[in-house]
């Protein structure tokens, strides 16, 4: 840990003080990055929500709170949480309204990829922010903000909880905000960590505030715990699934190509929905086999939906070779 002078606390709390004020630019940058980010999703386009994670301002005060926790300092704090919350309110209502607007039954990858938050998730939130910090406190790495910012993304989480609310889907709006939530507290403990390193912080009030936001980081490592538990069998199950529809062919009785996985896991026993492509239809023996199969592999029972796409092989008809036809 290296020591600070006071010029330089108060360069910093100046700096981060004009990033955090609630200003037109901000509000320029947070209404663009919303609607971009709303379209994005709606589109299911990746490219879009990238361009809306570059141009999103919520990283500037979240290291203005980080600071401010640190130092004690109830102004900077008072900036940055209204900032915060103004950006969060707006975020939210906005995709809310555009969500009525177009009004789509249902969501592409790109808006169900952010309602399933896990452990991996606060991991990349805890380096991202880390960079974030550690950017500010050395200025010539600054260029890497918008590799940081697209790494961990806080308003295309938003947007899904406006989008989801809009139609409904309160499930995937929780799950979205939980992701907003393990986002902003993996960046503001990871600033804190990368500005006490960096030599700021009073030792009081540091330990008081990096004590409260590891708190409060602990809540959030329970669901998403139990999200990553639930990935991880996720995966082992499409290996085994895998196995059998493709290595061992005889367990169906023909060449089966697996095209989508989705687990049910709030039933009892979880249901599997498996989308397949297949030569001819499945028995329900067959589908009985495989279940079995699978709940030895597993070790604990599942119930498995095939839902068939039958292939048909359609050729040319052989016409007699003619000479005199052009090529």
């Amino acid at each position: 840990m290296t020591k600070v002078s006071v010029a330089e606390i108060e360069q910093m709390h100046d700096s981060l003080l004009e990033d955090s004020h609630l200003n037109l630019n901000y509000m320029v940058l947070t209404v663009s990055a919303c609607l971009i980010a709303s379209f994005g999703l709606l589109s299911n386009s990746a490219a879009v929500i990238i361009g809306a994670m570059i141009i999103a301002p919520l990283m500037m005060p979240l290291r203005g709170l980080a600071f401010a926790a640190l130092e004690g300092n109830t102004r900077l704090f008072r900036r940055s949480l209204i900032s915060l919350f103004v950006a969060t309110a707006v975020g939210i209502l906005l995709s809310c309204f555009l969500g009525v607007l177009v009004d789509l039954p249902e969501f592409g990858s790109e808006v169900l990829a952010r309602t399933q938050p896990n452990l991996i998730d606060l991991g990349i939130a805890v380096v991202a922010g880390g960079m974030s910090g550690f950017a500010k406190t050395r200025p010539k790495v600054g260029d890497a903000m918008a590799g940081t910012a697209i790494a961990v993304a806080l308003m295309p989480p938003l947007c899904v909880v406006g989008l989801s609310l809009s139609q409904g889907f309160w499930q995937f709006s929780w799950g979205a905000f939980l992701l907003y939530l393990t986002n902003f507290l993996g960046i503001i403990l990871a600033c804190m960590v990368v500005f006490i390193w960096a030599g700021y912080g009073g030792k009081s009030k540091t330990k008081r505030a990096l004590a409260s936001t590891l708190a409060l980081t602990a809540v959030l490592v329970i669901p998403l715990g139990i999200s990553f538990a639930q990935l991880v069998r996720q995966v082992q199950l499409q290996a085994s699934l895998k196995k059998i529809l493709v290595s061992r062919t005889v367990t169906v009785g023909q060449q089966v190509e697996l095209i989508r996985t989705n687990v049910d896991w709030t039933a009892n026993p979880p249901v599997v929905h498996l989308d397949v492509l297949a030569n001819e239809p499945l028995t329900s023996k067959q589908v009985d086999l495989v279940e079995k199969f699978i709940q030895k592999e597993m070790k604990r029972p599942f119930r498995l939906v095939f839902r068939v796409r039958e292939v048909r092989e359609v050729r040319s008809k052989d016409l007699p070779y003619n000479p005199n036809s052009a090529p």
